[in-house]
């Protein structure tokens, strides 16, 4: 499930005060929201789609979702308790005549997955599923992803450079660490880990279940072993902001080891598709246009995004040199990109079902077997997307 992959800088005590340097910028005042001008024509969304637009995201407010709070108007209302932003929907500096609330995943639901959350509250109507999630529920909570945030997932295997200078990939990283007798530590249950086990990319002697989103055991093994992680954030988190590390680490996306899932993919309830058609037909491509729009020029929803982090104020910690980092990795490692045509946010079948052989073994034999016959054109559709909208 996705929900066991994400990082988390939750405060769980004296580990992370001690190893963690991480200062976040404060906030203040009421939000200010990212704005654009645009000679483009005002998208009118009112009286297809609800009156608010409902988006359940998988984690605390980050530049990985960067495109959705790109869409908040001026002066968004900031809910700390339910750790949610609500606002006029915006469209290239426009409002478009609804209202968008975005609310946080991970702490704030308990870590369910989105799409559980999706199933018990029906308010919602887009939320974040990757595509692993997508398969291993499709049988109990399907869903239908229409617009693919980001072209590849930046999950991530990675090292110590000095320790394993020789090390280039996580199949080297493997090797290694058999003969150095460390491990690959994980958030246990990650299916994309039974993939590289399966695959023999890691041994399964080398892999630890036990990351617990702390840099503490990294740090004390002194590079001994490697570590899960995100390319948009821990590369710079550790280098500058873990003063008990304070130098570079090497990675591998673990897109790169063959393991293609769409990350965070924006999805509605399968049931709901035809109901949400008239409403998708005009909201995707403003979520296309807001994609493009977040990576272009960041800063200001950088500051909203930091803002929200210190307003919910959960632990999760977060600042906008992080983010903007994580904005130069989407497009340095083309995270964030048309993929392989001149578009943003578009589905390959092939891909979906690539994931969908990879996956259906494992979730199969944790007794959570996909939807029978299950399809790639079942997981999305493509139907939504405006081809003019792109990097």
């Amino acid at each position: 499930m996705h929900r066991t992959a994400r990082r988390s800088t939750l405060a769980g005590g004296a580990i992370v005060a001690a190893v963690v340097a991480l200062t976040a910028c404060a906030g203040g005042g009421a939000a200010d929201a990212p704005s654009s001008t645009s000679t483009a024509a005002a998208v009118d969304l009112s009286g297809v789609c609800p009156a608010t637009v409902t988006i359940q995201t998988d984690w605390n407010p980050e530049a990985d979702h960067g495109h959705l709070y790109q869409l908040l108007g001026p002066n968004p209302s900031i809910d700390a308790n339910q750790k949610s932003v609500t606002g006029d929907l915006y469209s290239q500096g426009k409002p478009t005549g609804v209202k968008v609330s975005i609310r946080s995943g991970g702490p704030a639901i308990g870590y369910q997955t989105v799409s559980s959350q999706m199933y018990k509250d029906k308010d919602i109507t887009l939320g974040y599923v990757t595509t692993d999630e997508a398969v291993q529920l499709s049988d109990s909570l399907p869903t239908t992803a229409v617009f693919a945030e980001n072209d590849i997932s930046p999950q991530m295997i990675m090292w110590d450079p000095k320790t394993y200078p020789d090390v280039k990939t996580v199949k080297d990283l493997g090797a290694a660490l058999e003969k150095d007798g460390g491990v690959v530590r994980y958030f246990n249950g990650a299916a994309y880990m039974s993939y590289l086990q399966g695959a023999g990319i890691l041994p399964t002697s080398v892999t630890d279940g036990s990351y617990d989103g702390t840099p503490a055991k990294f740090v004390t093994a002194k590079g001994k072993d490697g570590q899960q992680g995100f390319a948009t954030a821990e590369p710079y988190i550790y280098e500058h902001e873990v003063s008990a590390w304070g130098k570079p680490v090497k990675f591998q996306l673990v897109n790169d080891t063959g393991y293609p899932i769409y990350p965070e993919s924006v999805s509605v309830r399968t049931g709901d598709l035809e109901k949400l058609t008239p409403c998708l037909k005009k909201l995707v491509p403003v979520l296309q246009q807001a994609d493009v729009d977040y990576i272009h020029n960041p800063s200001e929803t950088n500051k909203l995004i930091v803002q929200l982090v210190n307003s919910y104020n959960n632990g999760w910690v977060y600042d906008e040199q992080v983010a903007d980092f994580g904005v130069s990795q989407m497009k340095k490692l083309k995270i964030a990109s048309n993929g392989d045509n001149g578009y943003v946010g578009d589905f390959d079948e092939s891909r979906v079902q690539k994931v969908i052989d990879i996956t259906t073994p494992i979730f199969t034999k944790t007794g959570s077997a996909p939807k029978a016959g299950l399809k790639a054109t079942d997981l999305f559709t493509n139907e939504f997307l405006d081809k003019s909208i792109g990097f």
